[in-house]
């Protein structure tokens, strides 16, 4: 039969099964590089709507972008949702970098921790957001909001990978043998 080397086949297993998670690591090191430009850009505007720091381009994007998808909360945010964009603002946007690079270099276990506590705080506020479209009154806001159901379910979908992904970074993080082995330690 054919010779084994010793942990040969393990070896194949092993590459087999960390396939999906690199293919996963890439997907989060995208999440990550991409959220950079669209919360410095997109993002933070609401907290600075009269600063004069965004150029007219970036700010009828912003209009475009709520009238279109009606999402008065990007123009005229309740204080509940600044309070989210504080967090992204001054937590999860020093966070991008370094989860890009943690992904995109893959299996780095150190990026676990502050993983979990970044996909549980962000999946946490997108459940408050997501019930804030499917339920919220939206017809004394200023700006246009969603009025039908198809209009709820539009915004929802923009919001939606927002809460998705960082999902599948906690579940990848929590289940992954790649991320949650623990190796043993030999005893002298």
């Amino acid at each position: 039969g054919p010779s084994r080397t010793p942990g040969g086949r393990r070896g194949l297993c092993g590459a087999a099964m960390a396939a999906p998670t690199r293919l996963l690591e890439w997907l989060f090191a995208l999440y990550f590089l991409s959220h950079i430009p669209i919360t410095l850009m997109i993002d933070l505007q609401p907290l600075l709507p009269a600063a004069g720091l965004y150029p007219e381009s970036l700010t009828e994007l912003l209009q475009w972008y709520a009238v279109t998808f009606r999402d008065p909360m990007m123009m005229q945010p309740p204080e509940w949702f600044k309070s989210f964009i504080f967090c992204e603002a001054f937590l999860q946007l020093p966070f991008f970098p370094v989860a890009a690079y943690a992904f995109l270099k893959g299996g780095c276990r150190w990026i676990r921790t502050p993983a979990i506590i970044y996909s549980s705080h962000v999946a946490t506020t997108l459940l408050a957001i997501l019930a804030h479209i499917l339920f919220h009154d939206f017809s004394k806001s200023e700006h246009s909001g969603p009025q039908t159901q198809r209009e709820r379910l539009i915004l929802l979908s923009i919001y939606a990978p927002y809460l998705l992904i960082p999902l599948l970074i906690l579940f990848t993080m929590l289940f992954s043998r790649q991320y949650n082995h623990v190796e043993k330690r030999k005893k002298k």
